[in-house]
Parts: C-alpha cells; structure tokens; sequence
C-alpha cells in the first residue's frame, strides 16, 4: 500500500525541469478540455444534440446558479470564462481520482538508496501548488476586473482610505479618529484578502488529499465492496469542493465589481 506524499512524486524529467504526477494529471484534464472546445466549435448547431446538448445543458444550470449570486444575466455571462473553467477544471479532476489506475500504475524508483513506487497519475488537486495557483488567479483575477469595471480610485478607496484622512482635518475632532479607524479597517481588509487565497487553496486541498489517503488505506484494508461507499462519497465531495470553490470565486468577482451604494 503507497500512500501519497503530501508533495507530488516527481515522475520524469524534461532537462532540468521535473514532471510531476500531478502535472500529468492536470494536463491531460486540460488538452481533454481543448479537444472538447474544438470539437464543439467546429460542430455547432442550431438544434443540438449529443455532446453540444450536454454542454449547453450543463452551461444553461451553470448560469442559473450563477444569476442567483450576481443578479445580472450580463454579469453572469461576464464571469462564465473564469468561473465556469474553475468548476469544470476542479470538478474533472477530482473525478479523475477514482477512477480505476489513478494513484495505482506507476513504476518502481530508487531515490535515497530506497525503492519507492511512483504512480504515474494523481489528482491534480492533491498538488498545493496547483490550488494555490488557482487561488491567486480566482482572488488577483477579482481584483483586476473590479477595478477595471469601477475605476482604480474608487476600488483602491475600499482598502486603503487615505483621502478619508485628509478631508478628516478639514472638520477636526471625532471625525479624525473616524477617518483613522477607517484607514485601519482598510489594512485588515487587505490582510483579509491574502486570507482568502489561503483558506481557498487548503480547502481544496486539505479535502481532496484527505480523501484520496482515506481511500488508498481502504483498498488496502479490504479490497472488494466495502471501498464502494467511499468511492460515492469521494464523488459527492468532489463536486462540492468543485461547487464551493467556484462558487466563492464568484462571490468576490460579484463584490469586486459592485460599488458601494449599489451593493447597500
């Protein structure tokens, strides 16, 4: 029975850079998507069916969900591309995890003097660096557009409030200790937000490799029937962490490009 690191195994080298298992997998998730796209855009349709009729349904209930946060269909349709590739990317590759080979074909290594066995495919999601990386573009991203969408004044104006301090002086008293607290308040909001990349990632993180660990001791507990609940389980979280993870990034591209008065 291998347990997985909590760093991805390295598989091969290409010169000096390594090829991890993970990046095998998050690779194969991405061409398998572009394929997908191409097929799709050469084979449009007025009257789908098929594939082109399972992707516009699964993008028809995307939107739904997608409206009851922003409220704009224009907003929705805006937010789709960065969205809506989290979920899918995040949501293929957690299935990917269960599936028969992942985490059990790989070849024998010899690092240290020790020989370990390497898996050639692991979840994507089982890397840091990889939810890390997607943290940073779901948080950094929101940033982006929200001052593309209100202007950089006004949206640099939520975090640090130092025109609040210079009117403050032109009223004096309470109204400087105001402008003060606020410029305070300000600083925490930016501390709130590197907060965000790292509950974001370590969620994803923590529950996928939790599950993929859980599952390799099962198997190698009992090998037939008593994992099966367990695979069902791996298939309900990962849709959930697919869901809660796009769904958050939706959430701060909602409230990134709201203005104040619009958003009371």
């Amino acid at each position: 029975m291998h347990l997985p690191s909590l760093a991805a195994e390295i598989v091969f080298y290409i010169g000096s850079f390594p090829i991890t298992n993970t990046l095998i997998n998050a690779v194969v998730v991405s061409v398998g998507l572009i394929i997908l796209a191409i097929y799709l855009r050469g084979r449009l349709q007025e009257v789908p069916s098929g594939v082109q009729n399972f992707t516009e349904a699964v993008l028809d209930t995307l939107f739904s969900y997608m409206d009851q946060v922003t409220g704009d269909r224009k907003k929705s349709i805006r937010f789709l591309p960065i969205v809506g590739t989290l979920f899918i990317f995040i949501l293929i590759s957690n299935l990917l995890g269960v599936f028969p080979g992942i985490g059990s074909i790989g070849r024998n290594m010899v690092e240290r003097g020790e020989t370990m066995f390497i898996p050639i495919f692991r979840p994507a999601n089982t890397d840091f660096n990889l939810t890390l990386a997607m943290a940073l573009v779901a948080v950094i991203g929101s940033h982006v557009i929200g001052v593309m969408a209100i202007g950089f004044w006004k949206y640099a104006d939520r975090f640090i409030k130092l025109g609040g301090i210079w009117r403050s002086f032109k009223h004096g008293g309470i109204s400087i200790m105001v402008a003060f607290i606020e410029f305070f308040v300000g600083l925490i909001e930016v501390v709130s937000e590197v907060a965000k990349m790292i509950s974001l990632s370590l969620r994803l993180f923590g529950n996928v490799f939790a599950g993929e660990v859980l599952l390799t001791v099962i198997a190698g507990l009992v090998a037939f029937f008593v994992p099966l609940p367990f695979l069902l389980l791996e298939f309900l979280v990962g849709f959930i962490q697919a869901t809660v993870f796009s769904m958050l990034t939706l959430v701060y591209l909602t409230m990134a490009t709201t203005e104040h008065a619009e958003s009371h």
